[in-house]
Parts: C-alpha cells; structure tokens; sequence
C-alpha cells in the first residue's frame, strides 16, 4: 500500500520513488512463510495508515491556518506512504529477525512515511518545531541540511511517535517524516531515478556533477530564502 496523498493547494502528488515488484522484495526468503506474513499483517498495516491519517490532518490544519492568517503557508505538498508487506518482510528476513508483525513493530521505524516539502528552509524548522510545540514525540532525528551527506542529500529527517486513539486504546504509532525543501526534493528524486534506472547505484562518473547540482539547489535555496527575508522586511 503505497500512493501518493492530496496536497494542501489541491495537487496530486505521488511519493516519486519507483518500487520493486514483491518478488523482487522476497529475495532468498521462503515464499510460504513470506506469504503468511503478509496474510497476518492486516492490524499492524492498518494502525501504521491510522497514524499517517492522525499526522496529516495536523499537517494540512497547520497549512490551511498560516496560508490564511500569515500569508504564508510553510507547506508546499504533503506525500504519505506505508510499506508494503513484502517489504516488510524482506526487511526483517535482511536484518536476521523474525519475520512477524510483533518484530516489525518493535524493530521498524519506516513502515509508515510522511513527507512534507517546504518553500524555503526556515519553513522546514517551522514544521519540526510546531511537531514538538504539540507535544508529538521525536524519537531521532538526522539532519542532512546542517550535514548533507557525502552524494550531496539534503533533508531533514525525524522519526515520531503519533498517538492513535483507537476505541479500546491508545497507540503510539513510529512513523518516518522527512521535511524538505522544493529544490531538496526535485534533487533527491532525479538522484533516485538515476539510481533506479542504473540498478541501484549511480555511475561514478556521475558523482562530482550530482555533487555539484546538490551545491547548485542548495545555493538556489539560500538565494530563495534571502529573497522571502527581505520581502517580509521590505513589503510592497
């Protein structure tokens, strides 16, 4: 189950990262035992979207709320994502843990993604802060925009506990958020679909020049984020 959701200014967007077939995802694994998992996955899976459904409705509030009292919506699209069983259980079968839905909850953070992207850079910390603000627990954070990993990656990535409120109980459900900018994100997906398309790795020759676009959409953005701090000092 993975598709794309709804964005705050009415486009449809889908998460753009092209996913391999299930077979491809069971690997060495016993096919049986692959398809057992993924027949007992229904709760885990389903209180996994209850808690992409919780986030994004905070989301899309805090959007709609700064476009119409601060002029500025720090949101640009929202894209969500839950793992799909297969890869779930390939994931587990990888890391040598059982593969049930009990070891999936305890051991995987990524089975359910939100990914907001961002106009400018500021926006991307007005987001996390507003997380914390409501008491939303961040359990990790990696900061690839204060750190960019070495292929030039830039984003902010935080894992959180949302609460579910089920009708017999409360859940705290780990879901993976990754906060980026317009340029990050237009980065991030052509490096992606390089990488699709050449089998899981970039070509060498093509590291110095990604590199460089990565520098390129990072000096974009600094431009962008200076423009908008001026243009809130210096209105009209």
């Amino acid at each position: 189950m993975g598709s794309g959701d709804r964005s705050p200014r009415g486009g449809s967007r889908r998460w753009p990262y092209p996913q391999r077939s299930a077979i491809e995802q069971l690997g060495d694994m016993d096919r049986d035992d692959a398809l057992a998992f993924m027949r007992r996955t229904g709760d885990l899976l389903m209180v996994h979207k209850f808690g992409v459904d919780e986030l994004m409705t905070k989301l899309r509030i805090w959007s709609e709320e700064f476009d119409y009292a601060h002029e500025h919506d720090p949101i640009e699209h929202i894209t969500s994502r839950i793992k799909r069983p297969e890869a779930i259980a390939a994931k587990l079968a990888r890391r040598g843990l059982p593969v049930d839905p009990v070891s999936a909850r305890e051991h995987l953070t990524d089975i359910a993604g939100v990914r907001v992207v961002c106009p400018f850079i500021s926006d991307v910390y007005l987001v996390r802060d507003l997380i914390r603000q409501h008491q939303i627990e961040i359990v990790q954070t990696k900061d690839y925009i204060a750190a960019p990993k070495p292929n030039g990656y830039r984003s902010l990535h935080l894992i959180i506990n949302v609460p579910v409120h089920l009708s017999d109980r409360t859940e705290q459900v780990a879901v993976e958020l990754q906060l980026r900018t317009i340029a990050m994100d237009f980065w991030a997906a052509v490096e992606h679909e390089l990488l699709y398309k050449s089998g899981g790795e970039v070509p060498e020759s093509f590291t110095a020049e990604l590199k460089a676009a990565a520098e390129a959409a990072a000096g974009l953005d600094a431009q962008m984020s200076s423009l908008h701090e001026r243009s809130e000092r210096e209105p009209g």
